[in-house]
C-alpha cells in the first residue's frame, strides 16, 4: 500500500515527470493522475493512477489523503477544483486564479482592468457576419486566438483581410469556440518572465529570458535575455509579480511577453505551472523551476533563483530523424560533453516534444553553438 502523498499532481506529461526527481531530493510523495500506464510521468512516478481529468471520481481518487493539489497542465474543469477544495484539498493554483490561464479572453479583460500591458484585443460575437464587421472597425492584419484550449501555435491564425478571417470563424464557430482578436504586435523578440509565489505571499523571480518559437513551437531559451535592457527586464520581473499578487496564483507562473519594436513590454500567454521557457533552470539554476513549484504549493521556503553561469541555453528536441533517442545520446554526449541531455520517454512523432538539451557556459555564442549542436544531433542525428 503506498504511502500518504504529500500532493497529487494532475497530468502525466514532462512537466510532472519532471518533477519527481526534486521531489525524490526533498522527501516528498507524489501521487499522479496519468492519461495511461505508460506516460511520460508514470514512467518514474510509481504512485499513479490511470484517470480522466474531467472526471471527478477520478481527481477525488487521485487526492485522497493527499491536503495539496498542483497540475501539470490547466485543462482541470473548475467546477472540479472547487468540489475538491469543498472536500478539504488545497488546488494550487486555486480556480479563481486558473481561469485566467484556461480562458485567454478572461485573461485579457482582467489584466487590462489591472492596466498591466497587453496587446490591443476585442472578443469577438459568436456570428461571423457579426464578427467580420467587428473586426473591419478593429483593423488588419490582426490574429485570431481561440480563447480556450490553443497550444503549441494551435488555435492561432494571422489574418490579413476579411476572407482570411471568414474561413477561421465558420470553422471555430461551428465547433462552438470563442474567438479572441488581438494586434498583430511588432515585435523584436519574445520574452519569458518566471516567478514562484506561496500561498503565504512570499516571492522569488527568476531572470528575464529570450524564447525563440517555430511554427509556434518554443524551440530554444536564452537565459539571461542578451542585450535586455535593465529597465525593460525589470519592467517585465514586476508585471508577473503583479499578476502572480493580483491573480492570486500559487506555484510557478510564466508571463510570456512581447519585446515591442518600440521598446515596450506586452504580455502575450500566461502559464500557472513550470514553463518551456524555465527548463533551463534545471541545470543553469540553484534551485529549478520544478523544485521552486513543489515548495511554493506546499508553502515552504523558496529556493534561490541565482544562475550557475553567466549563460544558460536549453534547446527543444522535437521528433525528427531520430528514432531510437536512447541510443543517440552516447553520441550527443561524445561529440558535446558539458550538455545535459533530458528524456521525455515519449515515441517519436513529427513536432512533438520529446525532451531537450542544456549546456551552460560564460561565452554565450561558444554556448549557443554547443546547444544547437547537441539538440541538432539528437533530434536529426
Amino acid at each position: 500500500m503506498p504511502l500518504t502523498p504529500h500532493l497529487a499532481v494532475v497530468g502525466g506529461g514532462q512537466l510532472a515527470r519532471m518533477m519527481q526527481v526534486p521531489a525524490v531530493a526533498l522527501g516528498l510523495r507524489i501521487r499522479l493522475l496519468a492519461e495511461g500506464p505508460d506516460v511520460s510521468a508514470a514512467q518514474v512516478v510509481p504512485d499513479h493512477l490511470v484517470g480522466d481529468h474531467t472526471d471527478l471520481d477520478d481527481l477525488r481518487a487521485v487526492c485522497a489523503g493527499s491536503p495539496v493539489v498542483t497540475f501539470d497542465h490547466e485543462h482541470v474543469p473548475p467546477e472540479h477544483l472547487r468540489a475538491l477544495e469543498a472536500e478539504g484539498h488545497a488546488p494550487r493554483p486555486g480556480p479563481d486564479a486558473l481561469l485566467y490561464a484556461q480562458d485567454k479572453g478572461e485573461m485579457r479583460v482582467r489584466l487590462s482592468v489591472l492596466g498591466l500591458p497587453c496587446p490591443l484585443f476585442l472578443l469577438l460575437p459568436g456570428d461571423v457576419e457579426e464578427a467580420l464587421e467587428e473586426l473591419e472597425d478593429f483593423g488588419y492584419p490582426a490574429v485570431l486566438k481561440t480563447t480556450r484550449g490553443g497550444y503549441d501555435g494551435k488555435g492561432v491564425w494571422v489574418v490579413r483581410s476579411a476572407d482570411d478571417a471568414s474561413e477561421v470563424l465558420a470553422t471555430a464557430f461551428a465547433e462552438g469556440r470563442e474567438i479572441l482578436a488581438e494586434e498583430l504586435v511588432d515585435f523584436r523578440r519574445e520574452l519569458s518572465a518566471q516567478v514562484a509565489r506561496t500561498p503565504s505571499g512570499d516571492v522569488v523571480a527568476y531572470p528575464v529570458v529570450q524564447s525563440t518559437q517555430v511554427d509556434g513551437i518554443c524551440k530554444e531559451v536564452v537565459a539571461p535575455a542578451p542585450d535586455l535592457d535593465p529597465a525593460l527586464a525589470q519592467e517585465a520581473t514586476d508585471v508577473a509579480v503583479r499578476v502572480a499578487e493580483q491573480l492570486g496564483v500559487t506555484g510557478m507562473l510564466a508571463v510570456e511577453l512581447f519585446e515591442t519594436a518600440d521598446g515596450r513590454v506586452l504580455v502575450n500567454e500566461l502559464a500557472m505551472r513550470p514553463h518551456n521557457t524555465g527548463h533551463w533552470s534545471i541545470d543553469g539554476a540553484a534551485t529549478s523551476q520544478f523544485e521552486n513549484h513543489l515548495r511554493a504549493v506546499l508553502d515552504l521556503p523558496l529556493g534561490p533563483t541565482t544562475p550557475h553561469h553567466a549563460w544558460t541555453v536549453m534547446v527543444n528536441v522535437l521528433g525528427g530523424a531520430v528514432q531510437d533517442l536512447e541510443a543517440q545520446e552516447a553520441v550527443v554526449l561524445a561529440a558535446v560533453p558539458h550538455a545535459k541531455v533530458h528524456l521525455y520517454g515519449k515515441g517519436v512523432k513529427p513536432g512533438r516534444k520529446v525532451g531537450h538539451v542544456t549546456v551552460t557556459g560564460d561565452d554565450l555564442e561558444e554556448v549557443l553553438a554547443d546547444a544547437r549542436r547537441a539538440g541538432a544531433l539528437l533530434q536529426d542525428g
